[in-house]
């Protein structure tokens, strides 16, 4: 088998794309230390697109990296005491079962499936990144807050398990609105539920993929720079400006795979479309669960997103 680093030593335009990746990868970090997500949105395309792994074998990998990264940030917020212990445990360990379920069941699905699947996240988190963070009408977390975690965190971790995305986007406001939690303090704690959700995503990956852990390892320890940058630009950058610019980018990247990936997928599905209209159904399901948990979210405020002040846009 041909690894990522085989590909990355074989000429010189194999370096000039391990620069263009890890420059990338850089970007990945300055997401989750700046934003306390959107690490996975950037990192699964790098991997394919510019590293050319196969898509299973992207998402498996994008899980440890994310993770890797994640605990970085996590930690600088953690020293800054904006960090929820135990709103994470709860939440991280509901996350962790389905992460896990989901990287197990992503051996049954077609990888461009999962690919198109993951285009309709990022399409879903470029118009949260647009729209962005409100802050809680009120401090506090409101009545069954924990069972309304615990739910969101087993649909956040089935994305993250099964697509490898699906995490800050969702997590920010659950924290925010159900558990009561300051913008800040909600953006570092998810940060901390993703190192759970991404390294428990990734036990269910095992089983059916193989990883270039050498190429994880760089592109992990270059993100981890990137997120150290991140962190210290929260506090030095409108973040209001930066996550609309943020948001155009991932929305034109978004494009770009469902258009490419939509073409690949219908060639290969045609064939076998008999057993591809399960596969079909239940990606539209896990979709629609996003699309539900996310409106949940905004609903658990009790007042229209209009009436919501933005609290510097942080959070994706």
């Amino acid at each position: 088998m041909v690894t990522g680093r085989d590909r990355l030593a074989g000429s010189r335009m194999s370096e000039t794309t391990a620069l263009v990746g890890f420059a990338l990868a850089v970007l990945v970090g300055i997401s989750l230390g700046f934003f306390g997500g959107g690490g996975s949105i950037l990192t699964v395309p790098l991997l394919v697109y510019v590293f050319g792994l196969e898509v299973k074998q992207a998402i498996a990998s994008s899980l440890l990296i994310v993770g890797a990264a994640s605990i970085s940030g996590a930690v600088q917020h953690w020293r800054k005491g904006s960090v929820d212990l135990r709103i994470g445990i709860v939440f991280g360990v509901a996350g962790m079962a389905g992460a896990h379920l989901g990287g197990r069941m992503a051996a049954l699905f077609d990888g461009a499936l999962l690919l198109l699947l993951f285009a309709s996240m990022m399409v879903l988190t470029s118009l949260a990144m647009w729209r962005g963070r409100r802050a809680p009408a009120s401090v506090g977390a409101p009545a069954h807050a924990t069972l309304r975690l615990l739910a969101q965190g087993l649909a956040v971790g089935l994305f993250t398990g099964l697509i490898g995305a699906g995490g800050g986007f969702l997590i920010v406001p659950a924290l925010a609105l159900w558990a009561g939690l300051p913008m800040p303090v909600a953006i570092g704690t998810s940060l901390l539920i993703i190192v759970m959700n991404t390294f428990a995503g990734f036990t269910g990956h095992m089983s059916h993929v193989t990883v270039d852990y050498p190429l994880v390892a760089a592109v992990a320890g270059t993100a981890i720079l990137g997120s150290f940058v991140g962190s210290r630009l929260a506090h030095r950058v409108d973040p209001a400006s930066l996550r609309r610019a943020f948001a155009v980018f991932v929305m034109a990247m978004a494009v770009f795979i469902l258009v490419r990936e939509t073409a690949i997928w219908l060639d290969t599905a045609r064939d076998a479309l008999p057993s591809s209209v399960p596969q079909i159904l239940f990606a539209l399901l896990v979709l629609a669960i996003g699309i539900a948990a996310g409106r949940a979210s905004h609903r658990a405020s009790g007042a229209p997103l209009s009436n919501h002040p933005y609290e510097q846009g942080g959070g994706i």
